[in-house]
């Protein structure tokens, strides 16, 4: 019985294909068209046959970009690859680009008919193979192929030319090693006429001083005037209809070689000054009416901030981002603010000029530029313009989206801290704040706001009243009744104060003043956090007020079967004071002491010590620390420690008697005592400790007046125009002190902002660092930080001093390490 061939049906063709996928209604009759034209192409490549080979990897790549498999087409684009047909070699470099990568065997089977189709005779064949392995080059076959790259690359075909250029790049981007072959060829590629090879030719000339630095040392000198007389030529050149785009000469060639001039100039004067003039040329002859200019324009602007230029050419960059906020167009208004942003430290003065324009952005209707302004104008806020500024931030804080209002507030309450002028404008601001943000204020406002408080001794009356009048309006807005709790309690006594700040008399009574806390404290939508502060200033208001205590008592007694336990066991232990230990309740609620951060002491050795461990973190105020060592050997931080604390030399048996053992009984009683949040409790400093119980006890003056000879001047540091001179002195009074005022100075044209200056001495000194006039130092030596340091040396040996130093200069953190050995012995002897 003899059968006749089989006969495999003419398979279909791409565009039936592709309409018979589109006509598909859902996605279930798309997939079965697909698995079934798959299939079918399964079957065809089983065949022998090859007539419709190239039809059907035409079809698989279509499938493959709708995201079907078509992995097992791989082998057939490389026998496609291996025909001799222009046709099929094109489809089969295709298949190759889309359906193989590095990570697959057989990528390794098509690098001998690249390298063959390198050397054809046919322009049109080399190009598919340049493209291909520009595509899917590995790291061995970058290796095997680097050199017929490099010989193509010297072709005088400028459309092979331009294509092996662009082989290069990505050889050079995959294997770096590479770059030294192609460094010859290159420095002929920008004599070249065609634009086609001179924009390649840039493109390469960028990734290899990207990726190497003794390479772009090599092109800085060579190449800067050549791209200046090639971009000249650019705009100097007449209509060129194969070039023009808008008006505009080759844009894509203007912007890649501004790209180019801007890693070329980076920190070298002599590259910079040699550009400046064509950079001005450029940015004043370009055309603005169209997106290209605008394209153009804003490379131009990243060029000139990126290089050391003049500064008029600094402001002119300004300028045109300035123009770019009036443009209609939003994309171009939001580039504008993001580099304005990125760009504000270089020129700041500049970017002011433009302050009025960057606030009405905050008034966009899209949110990405509104966020860009809003950065922007905090970053353009100065003492000058606090109160302007304020004003328009604190409008934008009421109407903008609720995703704006927690960094909004966070970034008001810094800029306030920073640039107020006066305390009284401080503490409305921030009050404002509070009453307008409602519930989006983050916990560290709310920190912030009680140490300003507590800061301002002579608002305390004003700020107690102006809390309790905005919290009577509104109990929902939990970080204002944090705060106005927590003032309450520590003020309550100044809240019936007479005229204050010429503010109308508060009329209020005791019991309207526990109405308000009780309510807090009941409230079903107050926070735990702000039941703790509300309970808490019950408890001091038990002290400040003489009427209300038996009911605060009642409150106490109420609360202390309360379902949350920190309620609960607040309220218990305030029980349990009132009942037991009600003579030490005037002293344990005594006004809180400020915390003090103008002491920074580092009594650290240098020897034998890593420098994180020397200066890494913050430094603990420790005014006293050597009067503490003497009078408590084994310091500890219950309350036991703070009343011995009080009475150092009092350690008679009565007086442990008498407190510290019923404090002891207390503590029996309730257990460890929990520890108490920071917003509610201020640290107290070791060195003040003594003040918690007596706190109208002088406190030592922070700076001694000095009593010594004749001051010794000497250069501690000197690098980068940072200079900081010591001029040092003897005190007569305390033969082992030396007393030293710093002096820091700026000699760069931009300021040094968020200076930080830290000492340290050997384990066998003492050092205390006492708070700098500022933390800005002015450019141009106008003007000094200054700081006092006090060095205790009881064993009179020979004062070494390290140094660390940080500030932000020109956009960028500087950290510097130095180190003091040559003190003059009169010093120390």
């Amino acid at each position: 019985m003899n059968f006749g061939s089989v006969t495999m049906p003419t398979p279909k063709r791409l565009r039936d294909l592709i309409r018979e996928i589109r006509s598909a209604r859902t996605a279930a009759d798309e997939r079965s068209v697909v698995n079934k034209e798959c299939a079918a192409i399964r079957d065809s490549f089983r065949d022998q046959d090859n007539t419709y080979r190239c039809r059907n990897v035409a079809k698989l790549l279509y499938i493959h970009m709708l995201g079907y498999p078509a992995h097992f087409g791989q082998l057939e684009c490389l026998k496609l690859i291996a025909s001799p047909r222009f046709t099929d070699k094109r489809i089969g470099y295709l298949g190759a680009m889309l359906l193989l990568d590095e990570r697959q065997d057989v990528h390794l089977l098509i690098t001998n008919s690249l390298k063959n189709d390198l050397g054809h005779q046919t322009q049109y064949i080399q190009s598919l193979a340049l493209c291909t392995m520009g595509a899917i080059c590995s790291t061995e076959m970058s290796r095997d192929l680097a050199g017929e790259i490099e010989k193509m690359i010297k072709s005088s075909n400028a459309y092979i030319k331009k294509k092996a250029i662009i082989c290069a790049f990505n050889v050079i981007r995959k294997v770096p090693d590479l770059m030294e072959m192609f460094i010859p060829s290159t420095r002929s590629l920008l004599n070249e006429k065609n634009h086609g090879v001179l924009l390649t030719a840039v493109c390469l000339i960028t990734e290899m001083c990207e990726k190497s630095p003794d390479t772009l040392h090599h092109f800085r000198k060579q190449l800067v005037p050549q791209l200046v007389r090639i971009l000249k030529n650019l705009i100097m050149a007449g209509y060129s209809p194969e070039h023009d785009v808008s008006g505009v000469s080759d844009p894509f060639l203007q912007v890649k070689i501004l790209h180019l001039l801007r890693i070329l100039g980076k920190n070298d004067n002599e590259a910079s000054e040699t550009m400046n003039d064509i950079l001005a040329q450029v940015a004043t002859n370009t055309d603005t009416s169209k997106n290209v200019g605008h394209a153009i324009l804003y490379e131009i602007v990243l060029t000139i901030m990126g290089i050391q230029s003049e500064a008029g050419l600094r402001v002119l960059a300004v300028n045109i981002l300035g123009r770019f906020l009036l443009n209609n167009d939003k994309n171009i208004r939001y580039v504008a603010l993001n580099t304005l942003l990125r760009v504000v430290q270089a020129d700041y003065n500049a970017v002011q000029r433009h302050r009025t324009t960057i606030v009405d952005c905050l008034k966009d209707p899209d949110v990405s530029i509104r966020r860009r302004a809003m950065e922007l104008s905090f970053a353009l806020i100065n003492s000058n313009n606090i109160r302007g500024m304020m004003k328009e931030l604190l409008h934008f804080l009421d109407v903008c989206d609720p995703e704006f209002k927690a960094d909004t507030c966070s970034n008001i309450v810094i800029a306030a801290a920073k640039h107020s002028p006066n305390k009284r404008w401080h503490i409305d601001t921030v009050f404002k704040l509070l009453t307008m943000a409602g519930n989006y204020i983050r916990s560290d406002v709310v920190t912030i706001t009680i140490q300003l408080i507590a800061e301002t001794a002579a608002l305390h009356a004003y700020s107690v009243q102006q809390l309790f009048k905005a919290v009577q309006t509104s109990y929902d807005q939990q970080p204002l009744v944090q705060v106005a709790s927590w003032c309450i309690g520590e003020y309550g006594d100044q809240i019936f104060s007479g005229n204050v700040e010429d503010e109308e008399p508060l009329q209020v009574t005791e019991d309207e003043v526990i109405d308000m806390l009780e309510k807090v404290v009941a409230g079903a939508n107050s926070a735990v956090a702000t039941k703790e502060y509300a309970i808490t200033a019950l408890m001091k208001l038990s002290t400040r007020f003489t009427h209300t205590v038996p009911r605060i008592r009642e409150i106490m007694a109420a609360y202390g079967c309360n379902t949350n336990m920190e309620l609960q066991q607040r309220s218990v232990e305030y029980v349990t004071l009132f009942n037991r230990y009600d003579h030490l309740r005037p002293a344990l609620l005594e006004h809180m002491p400020l915390i003090v951060t103008h002491h920074h002491t580092l009594e650290n050795g240098l020897d034998g010590m890593e420098e994180n461990d020397l200066l890494g973190g913050d430094a603990v105020s420790r005014t006293n620390q050597q009067n503490l060592q003497e009078s408590t050997p084994q310091q500890s931080g219950n309350i036991l420690d703070i009343l011995e604390n009080g009475q150092p030399n009092a350690p008679s048996e009565s007086s442990k008697i008498g407190g510290s053992a019923d404090l002891l009984d207390l503590l029996g009683d309730l257990g460890p005592p929990q520890p108490v949040p920071n917003n509610l409790v201020p640290v107290v400093p070791v060195g003040q400790l003594d003040g918690l119980l007596s706190p109208s006890a002088p406190v030592a003056p922070a700076n001694n007046q000095m009593n010594g000879s004749a001051g010794i001047q000497m250069t501690a540091f000197e690098k980068n125009g940072l200079s900081i001179k010591f001029m040092c002195e003897r005190d007569q009074t305390l033969p082992c002190s030396t007393h030293i005022n710093m002096a820091a100075t700026n000699t760069t044209p931009f300021p040094m902002t968020d200076f930080v200056f830290q000492a340290a001495v050997p384990k066998s000194f003492q050092l205390t660092l006492a708070s700098p006039s500022g933390n800005t130092i002015p450019p141009m030596g106008t003007g000094s930080l200054t700081q006092v340091i006090d060095v205790n040396n009881p064993q009179k040996q020979n004062i070494r001093m390290r140094l660390k130093i940080t500030y932000n200069h020109n956009g960028s953190t500087v950290n510097e390490m130095g180190e003091v050995n040559s003190f003059p012995p009169v010093l120390w002897q």
